[in-house]
């Protein structure tokens, strides 16, 4: 007897579906074909295992599975309950009517129980499109995927519910999806701006880059309040959208990280891997392609310490993701993308001894020491980098006595306000949301500055040496300076604001 079940296969953050064919025959023997890894073969034994703790009958016949199509390789103990459920109806013990409406994926354990899957959320988005009924998936994968609407979710927590499910012993409620109680809220945050005393223009330089979704870069000595300043952040960037949340929520499920029994993410991803990370950690890869720190950063921020300890040769993979946000990762047989649409934030000292180059002070670095170091950032590197702040040393009557900052709802608010002018803007431009996302046609278009404005910035240029591509940085910071003003050019002080922003490149930053 044949018998077809179905899952899917992720690739990327999409799913692929994946037919599995079952056919029970004469003689005593079992086939799996269909390019499947060792953890796919492995089934074989946990299925057998599963049947008998269950007093479910395990045929002893032969049976052949074959997993189509046959081109594609097929990986991970995911499809454990898929081929188990195509056993036990070429077998017989189950209804196999109504299996072809449902998408059925999970991995089983040897009592019969269910274990959680990756990328449940990419297979539920793609089941719904194909039409299914239903998706039968582990109980802890059930919230996760509950989002997705005209699709009935069924978390299973044996596989004798699935018997029971099937062969109408039992009846199953399609599990209703409800908001995670954390839900993003700014007072939630346990670090807050208010807390930052002094660095006025560094929380400055901070709201514009979290205004305009601009990378930046912090430097300044040991215990400036850079890596402090960094980590707070995420607490003044607007919420997730529902289309935000679904494609960071399908990276993070692909990676096996949104947790058990947890729905869509809400709140932007910050990412901070350590200086030893390798650039496949970074960018993702592997012999199976998973989505690595950049990735996982998507919506949100990825935060870099120290940036020039990092190996330049995992800097460098950074540069086309920074460009085109997002990141190919090309095999022999196949090639997959991840979205990269993340905001670079990193920090640094300026010197091996951490203090700026002082000519007068016989105690900081020579000036070649100094060089040398700022060398091991690329200048490509750094031209993709917006903003180049620089964080000086709090005094101590600003740490002693100074007053409070403002809160970090305050300053989100201001925040919220940039963004939806910009998304007013670009409504009918896909894929552009804010001004850090702009390409050179949309700059021409949304950046146009006056003569004034033009002598400024071609003066600095010539006497900054800065590049094309800071040449375009400047514009599109000016843009939200301007955007933060609620002006609809941009005026001269919005471009000197700007520029002072590119006061770290390359040959201009010792002067």
């Amino acid at each position: 007897m044949l018998v077809k079940t179905y899952g899917y296969a992720v690739y990327g953050i999409e799913a692929l579906p994946i037919t599995v064919e079952t056919n029970i025959g004469k003689g005593i023997n079992f086939f799996m074909v269909g390019l499947p890894d060792s953890a796919v073969k492995e089934s074989h034994q946990r299925i057998k295992a599963a049947f008998t703790n269950t007093e479910l009958k395990f045929p002893r016949k032969e049976i052949t599975i074959n997993m189509a199509p046959a081109d594609i390789r097929k990986e991970g103990s995911a499809y454990d309950l898929t081929i188990a459920v195509g056993v036990l109806a070429a077998s017989e013990q189950i209804l196999e009517e109504e299996i072809a409406d449902y998408l059925i994926m999970g991995e089983l354990s040897l009592d019969g129980g269910l274990r959680p899957i990756r990328g449940a959320l990419s297979m539920a988005i793609k089941a719904k499109e194909q039409g299914f009924k239903g998706f039968i998936l582990p109980k802890q994968n059930a919230r996760e995927v509950s989002i997705v609407e005209g699709l009935n979710i069924y978390g299973i927590e044996s596989i004798t519910e699935v018997v029971g499910f099937f062969n109408k012993t039992i009846d199953l409620d399609p599990f209703q999806y409800v908001a995670d109680d954390d839900a993003y809220d700014c007072s939630e945050f346990a670090i807050d701006f208010e807390d930052v005393k002094g660095q006025e223009n560094v929380k400055r330089a901070l709201e514009i880059a979290a205004a305009g979704g601009h990378n930046i870069l912090l430097v300044g000595p040991p215990g400036s309040g850079k890596t402090m300043l960094a980590k707070r952040l995420p607490s003044i960037l607007p919420q997730l959208t529902l289309e935000e949340a679904l494609e960071t929520t399908k990276i993070h499920s692909v990676a096996g990280l949104v947790g058990e029994n947890r729905g869509l993410l809400t709140t932007r991803p910050f990412r901070s891997p350590h200086h030893t990370v390798s650039d496949v950690a970074l960018v993702g890869g592997g012999s199976n392609p998973k989505p690595g720190e950049i990735s996982l950063a998507h919506n949100g921020i990825l935060f870099l310490d120290e940036l020039p300890e990092y190996k330049r040769q995992v800097l460098e993979v950074m540069r086309q993701p920074l460009e085109d946000r997002v990141v190919s990762i090309s095999r022999a047989k196949m090639s997959v993308e991840y979205p990269a649409g993340f905001m670079l934030v990193a920090s640094m000292n300026p010197s091996p001894s951490g203090n700026f180059y002082d000519p007068n002070d016989p105690n900081s670095d020579p000036e070649y020491i100094v060089k040398r170091y700022m060398n091991k950032i690329s200048g490509p590197l750094m031209d993709r980098i917006d903003l180049h702040i620089e964080v000086p040393a709090v005094r101590f009557d600003e740490l002693a006595k100074g007053p409070k900052g403002e809160t970090s709802f305050t300053i989100r608010q201001r925040v919220m306000e940039t963004r939806k002018i910009q998304e007013e803007r670009f409504k009918n431009i896909p894929k552009i949301h804010y001004n850090a996302q702009l390409h050179s046609k949309l700059i021409e278009k949304f950046c146009r500055i006056d003569e004034i404005g033009m002598a400024m910035l071609k003066n600095a240029m010539d006497k900054m040496g800065l590049s094309a591509r800071s040449y375009a940085r400047i514009l599109k910071v000016s843009r939200t300076i301007a955007d933060m003003d609620s002006s609809q050019g941009i005026a001269a002080h919005h471009i000197a604001e700007a520029i002072q922003f590119r006061s770290l490149d390359k040959n201009n930053w010792l002067e």
